[in-house]
């Protein structure tokens, strides 16, 4: 926490010394931030902050692409009169253990259009996910795993 809030003050810092509020030099000077912070690492668990920031624009991005995806998936089928989905519910294993880990990764497929996070199993093994286009289950699985969960956990562990 700390070095995000030493990144962030630097961003500020810089954001002042413009003279401009725009989100653009905000950004700037987060990103000189955090090269600052990332090439001198006094603080404690600087390190960790430079290895996790990347994996979290990592999933910020391929959250993004996947909505991007889905939604044009979901219309697709919608403005065509040919009916592409096969719903199905398919239980995904889960390497996540905490409540955190878990909770983000039910968030992410739920805000994915044409996925809906319905349960997790009372061991937390498993979490149950419906979605309107499940041609394999397998595939559905891998990709929810490979995708969101790896991302997930590189940030959080």
């Amino acid at each position: 926490m700390i070095p995000f809030l030493a990144n962030v003050l630097l961003a500020l810092f810089w954001t002042a010394l413009a003279g401009s509020t725009s989100a653009a030099i905000f950004a700037t000077g987060f990103a000189l931030g955090y090269g600052i912070l990332a090439w001198l690492q006094p603080l404690p668990g600087s390190d960790r902050y430079a290895r996790k920031l990347p994996a979290a624009i990592g999933l910020a991005v391929f959250f993004c692409w996947e909505l991007v995806a889905s939604t044009l998936r979901v219309a697709w089928d919608v403005v065509t009169p040919q009916r592409l989905r096969r719903p199905g519910i398919v239980a995904v294993p889960l390497d996540a253990q905490t409540d955190a880990e878990i909770t983000l990764l039910a968030c992410l497929v739920t805000l994915t259009p044409g996925s809906l996070s319905l349960d997790v199993s009372e061991d937390r093994t498993r979490l149950y996910v419906h979605a309107m286009f499940v041609d394999d289950p397998q595939t559905m699985r891998d990709h929810i795993k490979t995708g969101f969960e790896r991302r997930i956990l590189e940030i959080m562990r």
